[in-house]
C-alpha cells in the first residue's frame, strides 16, 4: 500500500485512519483483506437494490483502464467528493491505490471545492447535482483538469456551460457490475459517441439493447436494458432504457433523449417524460411534473399552449408531449435514482 491522502503519505491502514473518513478507511480495509471480492449494492434503477460481490480483480481492471485513458500515475491528484458507500466513490479510491496517486477526500456535498486551495486536480468525479453549484462558482473550475460525470443524465444546459468553461469533461456509461464506468463520452458542442475502455467490445440483441463483451473481467458478458445506436464494436450512442420506451402508433420514442432538450424551457421544474394510455395510438407522450402543493392527487390535462408551442420549436413533431400530468412528489430509489411511472387513461399508475 502506497498512497497519499489529504497530503499524508500512507503505507498502512493506521496511516489512512489518521487522515481520512471512517468510510474511506473501512473500504480500504475491505479492499486489502483476504477475500477476493468486496460487497457492493446495485443502484436499484429497475428494482430493489441488491447486494452483489465485486471481484477485486475486476476492480483493478476497471481502474487500470481509466488510469490509462486519463494518464493517471504517481504524480496525479484525484478528487473524491462522493461517498465510499457507492461504487463511484469506491472506484476513485481504487484508482488512486492502483496508481499510487494522491487522493483528496472531502465530505460529500453539492458545495464542492468551496474551501479547496491545493494543487491542480487531474481527475474528479461528480454527479449532475454537484455541477449545478460548481458552475455557479466558475472560479473553482480552475482547479480541475479533467472530470467524469455519472449517476444521471447530464442536461443540455450543463453540457453547454462546461463547454463554455473549456473543461475537459466526460459523461460516463457503466453500472455497479462493471465496477463503475466502462465507456466515456467527451462533452463537446457536437457530442461524439461513447467509447469503450480497455479491450471491451459491444453488440446489440434483438431488442436493440447493448451487449457488453468483457474479456478481461471475470464476468465475460453482460446483457443490458439500454437501447443504443451502434457505430462500431467499440462506439455507441445511448438512447434510453428499454423499460422507458414509449411506442406511440408504432413510433418508438425515448424519454431520456427528449428530457435534456426541455431543461431550458423548465429550468426550475422537476419533470420527466413518460406515457399515458391512448385509444388512438396505444400510448402517447406525457410530461410529468412535480407539484408539492397539490396534495396526493394526480392531475391530468393538456400541456399549456405557450409551453406546447415552445416545445414544437425544439423537438421533432412526434416527440412533443401533449398531455400534462402533475404529481405531488416524485419517487426515488434508495440510491437517489428517479422511479419513472407510466399512466393509465384515468390517471392511475400502471403497475
Amino acid at each position: 500500500m502506497n498512497i497519499t491522502i489529504n497530503g499524508k503519505r500512507c503505507q498502512s491502514i493506521s496511516d489512512i485512519r489518521e487522515c481520512s473518513s471512517a468510510k474511506l478507511t473501512s473500504f480500504v480495509e475491505e479492499y486489502f483483506n483476504d477475500a477476493d471480492y468486496i460487497v457492493a449494492h446495485t443502484s436499484g434503477s429497475t428494482g430493489t437494490p441488491k447486494e452483489i460481490h465485486l471481484q477485486k480483480s475486476d476492480m483493478k481492471v476497471s481502474a487500470a483502464n481509466t488510469n490509462r485513458f486519463f494518464g493517471i500515475g504517481p504524480d496525479s491528484v484525484l478528487y473524491l467528493n462522493l461517498s465510499p458507500d457507492y461504487i463511484a466513490g469506491k472506484m476513485m479510491i481504487v484508482r488512486a491505490l492502483e496508481a499510487n496517486a494522491q487522493l483528496i477526500e472531502e465530505t460529500p456535498s453539492n458545495d464542492v471545492l468551496a474551501n479547496y486551495n491545493g494543487s491542480g486536480i487531474d481527475l474528479a468525479a461528480f454527479v449532475p447535482s454537484q455541477l449545478v453549484g460548481l458552475l455557479h462558482n466558475p472560479d473553482r473550475l480552475q482547479h480541475i483538469r479533467k472530470m467524469i460525470i455519472g449517476g444521471g443524465i447530464v442536461s443540455a444546459g450543463i453540457c453547454s456551460k462546461l463547454v463554455e468553461c473549456g473543461i475537459e469533461a466526460y459523461s460516463t456509461y457503466g453500472m455497479t457490475e462493471t465496477c463503475s464506468h466502462i465507456a466515456l463520452q467527451r462533452i463537446e458542442p457536437i457530442m461524439k459517441p461513447y467509447e469503450m475502455l480497455g479491450d471491451n467490445t459491444i453488440e446489440t440483441d434483438a431488442r436493440g439493447c447493448l451487449l457488453l463483451n468483457l474479456p478481461s473481467y471475470t464476468i465475460k458478458r453482460i446483457i443490458t436494458n439500454d437501447i443504443v445506436e451502434i457505430v462500431d464494436n467499440r462506439h455507441f450512442y445511448w438512447k434510453g432504457r428499454y423499460d422507458n420506451v414509449v411506442n406511440s402508433g408504432g413510433i418508438k420514442l425515448y424519454p431520456e433523449e427528449i428530457e435534456p432538450k426541455l431543461t431550458s424551457l423548465l429550468p426550475k421544474a422537476k419533470f420527466y417524460i413518460s406515457s399515458i394510455e391512448s385509444d388512438k395510438w396505444g400510448e402517447e407522450l406525457a410530461i410529468v411534473i412535480e407539484y408539492p402543493t397539490m396534495g396526493t392527487n394526480i392531475k391530468i390535462g393538456k400541456v399549456k399552449e405557450s409551453l406546447h408551442e415552445n416545445m414544437k420549436q425544439i423537438l421533432p413533431k412526434y416527440s412533443v408531449p401533449k398531455t400534462f400530468i402533475a404529481v405531488s412528489k416524485f419517487e426515488y430509489t434508495t440510491t437517489g435514482k428517479l422511479i419513472r411511472r407510466k399512466f393509465k387513461a384515468d390517471g392511475s399508475i400502471m403497475e
